[in-house]
């Protein structure tokens, strides 16, 4: 049976191996930079048809746009492996649009929930893994203040906007991050939190 995945970036590998001298391990490491990129892609894709089809297309492109300006300097865990990241990609990424669509509840709790949640992400983010350590203190502390200076924006929203429906949509986007940067959800996944402590100074092990 063909693998399409394997076709196609072996294809592009052929393609840059001819116009540049790369060794085998530049070769590795851009393979793998590639599967990643061609499972997010497809992913994605896949997420998008299934959304349509439960009608919450619209609200997954803003949850994605919520949540992805903290996932861009919160970041947090990833899965181990790919079957994981594809479930708790389709989980997540068709459950919280369905609840930004069609959960009624009331402007209040939303705002005490992520009030609640904002400690969290003061003390927890950014959160780092153990491919992508986090070693400069300096970028950390930048990190931590934009992704807290986000939330309190979002929660500021919640506030004197008083749209329920955005209201949802921020929430969920807080939650998540929170959820994917705490301790416990490492812990719970089998993977290593603060790696950027197995570094010395200078970025080296």
């Amino acid at each position: 049976m063909i693998n399409m995945k394997d076709v196609v970036i072996n294809k592009i590998i052929e393609i840059i191996q001819k116009n540049y001298h790369y060794d085998d391990i530049k070769i590795k490491e851009i393979k793998y930079g590639l599967e990643s990129i061609y499972l997010t892609i497809v992913k994605l894709i896949v997420i998008i048809i299934l959304s349509i089809f439960i009608h919450a297309f619209k609200e997954l492109c803003l949850f994605f746009m919520g949540y992805g300006l903290l996932r861009s300097t919160g970041f947090g865990l990833h899965a181990k492996k790919s079957w994981e990241c594809w479930i708790f990609s389709i989980i997540i990424f068709l459950l919280i649009p369905y609840l930004i669509k069609t959960l009624q509840i009331n402007n209040n709790y939303l705002l005490i929930g992520s009030l609640l949640l904002l400690p969290l992400i003061i003390i927890y983010a950014p959160s780092d893994t153990e491919k992508r350590p986090l070693i400069h203190k300096n970028k950390r502390i930048i990190y931590k203040t934009i992704t807290s200076t986000i939330t309190l924006i979002y929660i500021l929203i919640i506030i004197f906007m008083k749209n329920i429906y955005y209201s949802k949509l921020l929430f969920f986007s807080i939650l998540l991050e929170t959820i994917l940067v705490l301790p416990i959800s490492y812990k719970l996944l089998g993977l290593k939190y603060n790696n950027y402590k197995r570094y010395k100074k200078g970025g080296t092990k």
